[in-house]
């Protein structure tokens, strides 16, 4: 897979409080290790990197919240990102600074999207980036889903969600792949 050379990386909420029990059974283990593979590639190629954290406004017990050990990035997250957007909300986009602006003004047409949760920040992003003219690329095995329960009580797999946001976004909203693809492996 060909990635243009102006794209730029957008880590999305790859925090220790994700690692808080409160969210219940997380799928694909080799996430971190994805998301590490991309940043050591994206900075080797000299292209941007943007992390986004997350600062829970749901109040001091969140495990998100600013001034918790959980609103850390982890460890993997590491060296100083070209912007850092915080957000209280699912889209990067609707963070500070803005993302939209910030990719305009770098002339950057193109993203990939990584991080935590599959279904929830990175599918809301990458739907925006598209809908906004992005080209954007997924990087499906570089997220993480967690089990969750319908309205019923059914439980639905993080494998399932993580399958379903694959077919939902892709050639629509996004390419999905993997890091492998986006690394030339």
């Amino acid at each position: 897979m060909v990635v243009p050379e102006r794209c730029a990386l957008v880590v999305i909420d790859v925090q220790l409080g994700f690692d808080d029990p409160v969210w219940g059974r997380r799928n694909n283990p080799d996430c971190e290790a994805n998301i590490a593979a991309l940043i050591q590639v994206w900075r080797r190629r000299g292209q941007p990197i943007i992390f986004v954290r997350h600062d829970s406004d749901e109040g001091p017990d969140s495990p998100l919240a600013p001034g918790q050990t959980g609103n850390a990035f982890k460890a993997m997250i590491s060296g100083e990102p070209d912007l850092l957007i915080t957000k209280q909300v699912h889209s990067a986009f609707y963070g500070r600074p803005n993302l939209d602006e910030w990719l305009h003004s770098h002339d950057l047409p193109a993203l990939v999207i990584c991080g935590i949760a599959t279904d929830h920040c990175c599918e809301t992003t990458a739907r925006m980036a598209g809908d906004l003219g992005y080209q954007t690329f997924f990087a499906l095995d570089a997220t993480h889903a967690f089990d969750r329960r319908t309205p019923d009580g059914d439980v639905v797999t993080a494998e399932a969600i993580c399958r379903a946001t694959a077919a939902s976004l892709h050639d629509e909203f996004a390419t999905v792949t993997s890091t492998a693809a986006l690394l030339g492996d």
